[in-house]
């Protein structure tokens, strides 16, 4: 085999194929594997490159986006706008007929009487026919002019005319020039490594490169520029592997599959179309919805019952996304759920956890990675009674942290490591074995600080209000029979870590909500809390780091509140579902609201539900329109003979119609249009960059994902 993947067919049996008389004819080289597809050219990549992605709006589809005016125009009704037009050229019609036939004298011939010579006034005077009829034109097009505008002939011409035939302007095929060609990589060229700049181009020409191959060799570059790479290792490798150069350490260059339509150089992943509603905004309607790291940055949270579409419409889709962003380099990339919730197939994960499954590879680190006993003990606190805390946004968990830093202190002086499930249930206890040994192991090492840390746990065992049994109970949820092989701190196993996110990482942990419900949740509440507290500690923080949360009923507490706040200065971001905002306490709805900038509300919302997200999308300034039609009483007997006429003909009596325009506040969607006007598989959503911008409430259908 060839180092580019073809086989070398030369001389295959060659000694058991008897020869033809003459001179051997040698068959042509095979340009690809046996049974392998054609080899595109390339001008599929390059078509998709080269297509314009202009600047737009927060959340707006920018791959050959046309941007729409800010404001509707003023659409008149067809009705009006024929019927006018037809009126103004019988008015013009008559116009005309009347100063032919002389009905309106003379008068509209003395310009033409006094700009021409009296000699050409005789008759059969080839002269005097041409101005005169060049005159009649100039007054016939000033009438038609006038009428013209008066009836909107070019309105009637652009909307049923030929331009209203044609289909709208193909796009320019025109290759752009060398100074504009993305294919050019001119970056490359300006800093020197021109040799690598003509392998990748010539790659993309031969169909040889991918999206995600263009996006990892473009984030491998922004490296070098910042330093973190040298230019001679890219330009080496790029010369040796061309488009396959950098590749991600599972060597993978795509996805085993895709269900979403993705675009790598913005970074988006399309989700649906706006709806042609009024009650989006005119520059949004039609137009394609698709989120990026620049807008999960400020987390996402989609509420929405069963069946409503938000993992397979919402989450499914930024999973994917996500996954090819790692591939490339920049994302790490955290998925939560419950096994065989449609998060995507096992091959297009780096690491998968699975929960209580014996045949799981990886394990889960119940501490983190960390080897700070206050750092592990705050961690676990939040996971074993993060939802037992006061509700309110000032409540924490500071007493759990602290009875258990007042075990995991000494346990890992003692043994060099944290204790396992089973050691920690018993020290939580106040079983007299474990607690005992631990105390003479500590004593024979003179550890009088730690000493002092284990005698306050001893003194508060059995007292009023001692947190110790609660902890215990949560950690017996743990201490199952099914979690036997896992949650391990003896290093037999495999455990991850969510230390690992400083590298491009896709990670699906698999929990067994069946049975284990509450075990389940303590460990989604784990994941978040570590994923927190880990990304705000990273190196690199140029690698977008994103959670995501399939169902996040248990997980909403205070320390989440608040680590989700923190989460967009450290360039990471939280997708969350919920299937009603009951599934968070009360006291935390509006906070949580408050923290994420991306809210999904689908088809299905209850009005309790929908009155929060219409609370946290405020209102807005409308004109509003009272029209009022006020019967018109005929005096005379002409007047009464024409309002009958006008009733025969229309079947209403003779009204005046009066207008009243008004600036009036309104909700931006309303409760009870969030539970009754939102169709089946269409969503409401906000979305906030982490710039600072802003996108209105927006309704979007989530069934046609496609152009």
């Amino acid at each position: 085999m060839d180092s580019d993947g073809t086989h070398d067919a030369r001389g295959t049996h060659a000694d058991r194929v008897p020869r033809p008389a003459g001179p051997p004819r040698v068959p042509p080289r095979p340009t690809q594997a046996p049974g392998g597809p054609p080899r595109p050219d390339g001008s599929a990549f390059l078509s998709w490159l080269r297509t314009p992605r202009p600047e737009a709006a927060p959340g707006v589809w920018r791959f050959g986006h046309r941007p729409r005016p800010e404001v509707e125009p003023e659409q008149i009704p067809a009705r009006q706008l024929l019927s006018g037009a037809l009126i103004a050229f019988l008015v013009g019609y008559l116009i005309w007929s009347l100063l032919w036939n002389g009905y309106l004298g003379g008068w509209w011939l003395l310009p033409l009487y006094a700009m021409i010579p009296d000699s050409w006034a005789q008759p059969h005077s080839f002269g005097s026919v041409v101005v005169v009829y060049a005159y009649y034109v100039a007054v016939a097009l000033g009438i038609m002019i006038g009428v013209g505008r008066l009836g909107r002939w070019s309105e009637v011409w652009r909307r049923y005319g030929p331009p209203a035939w044609r289909r709208a302007a193909p796009v320019d095929d025109r290759p752009p020039t060398p100074e504009e060609d993305p294919a050019q990589w001119n970056a490359l060229r300006a800093a020197g490594a021109v040799d690598a700049a003509e392998r990748l181009g010539s790659d993309a020409r031969a169909g040889l490169m991918r999206d995600v191959d263009h996006a990892r060799i473009t984030r491998a570059w922004e490296g070098v520029r910042s330093g973190r790479h040298s230019l001679a290792t890219f330009t080496g490798a790029v010369l040796r592997e061309g488009a396959a150069a950098c590749l991600h350490p599972s060597g993978d260059r795509d996805l085993p599959g895709r269900l979403a339509q993705h675009d790598l150089v913005t970074g988006q992943v399309r989700l649906g179309t706006t709806a042609d509603d009024p009650r989006n905004p005119y520059a949004y309607r039609g137009t394609g919805m698709a989120l990026g790291p620049e807008l999960l940055g400020t987390s996402l949270l989609a509420v929405g019952p069963a069946g409503s579409g938000k993992t397979g419409g919402v989450v499914w889709p930024l999973v994917e996304s996500l996954c090819l962003h790692a591939l490339a380099g920049r994302a790490a990339v955290v998925v939560v759920g419950a096994a065989g919730a449609g998060l995507g197939p096992v091959d297009a994960y780096d690491v998968v956890v699975r929960v209580g499954n014996p045949e799981s590879v990886y394990d889960i680190d119940l501490y983190g990675g960390t080897t700070d006993p206050d750092e592990a003990a705050a961690v676990l606190a939040e996971a074993l009674v993060g939802d037992l805390a006061d509700p309110h946004p000032s409540g924490d968990s500071r007493r759990s942290t602290t009875v258990l830093a007042q075990l995991l202190g000494p346990y890992r002086a003692v043994y060099g490591r944290f204790p396992s499930v089973p050691e920690l249930r018993q020290l939580l206890d106040g079983a007299p074995g474990p607690l005992g040994a631990l105390r003479k192991a500590l004593t024979d090492g003179g550890q009088e600080s730690l000493l002092r840390e284990l005698d306050a746990r001893e003194r508060q065992l059995g007292q009023p209000g001692d947190l110790g049994g609660v902890l215990a109970d949560r950690v017996a949820l743990l201490d199952r029979p099914a979690f036997a092989g896992f949650f391990d701190t003896s290093g037999q196993t495999r455990p991850f870590s969510l230390r690992a996110l400083d590298h491009p990482v896709r990670v699906r942990i698999d929990l067994p909500q069946r049975g284990h419900a509450d075990a389940s949740r303590i460990l989604s509440r784990l994941v978040l809390a570590q994923f927190a507290a880990s990304v705000a500690v990273r190196e690199d923080r140029s690698l977008f780091a994103c959670l995501v949360l399939d169902d996040a009923t248990g997980v909403v507490t205070p320390e989440a509140v608040r680590g989700i706040q923190r989460l967009r200065s450290a360039n990471a971001g939280v997708v969350m579902t919920l299937r009603t905002l009951d599934d968070a306490p009360r006291p935390l709805r509006s906070p949580l609201l408050g923290a994420i900038g991306c809210r999904v509300a689908l088809s299905g919302l209850t009005p309790w539900d929908g009155q929060d997200f219409a609370e946290v999308w405020g209102k807005e300034w409308i004109e509003a329109r009272d029209v009022t039609d006020r019967q018109i009483i005929a005096e005379t007997p002409a007047g009464k003979a024409v309002h009958m006429l006008r009733r025969v003909i229309t079947g209403n009596a003779p009204t005046a119609r009066a207008v009243t325009v008004r600036q009036v506040e309104r909700e931006r969607w309303s409760a009870s249009e969030l539970a009754h006007a939102v169709p089946p598989g269409h969503a409401v959503l906000s979305l906030t960059s982490v710039r600072g911008e802003h996108a209105p409430p927006l309704l979007v259908d989530l069934r046609n994902p496609g152009n």
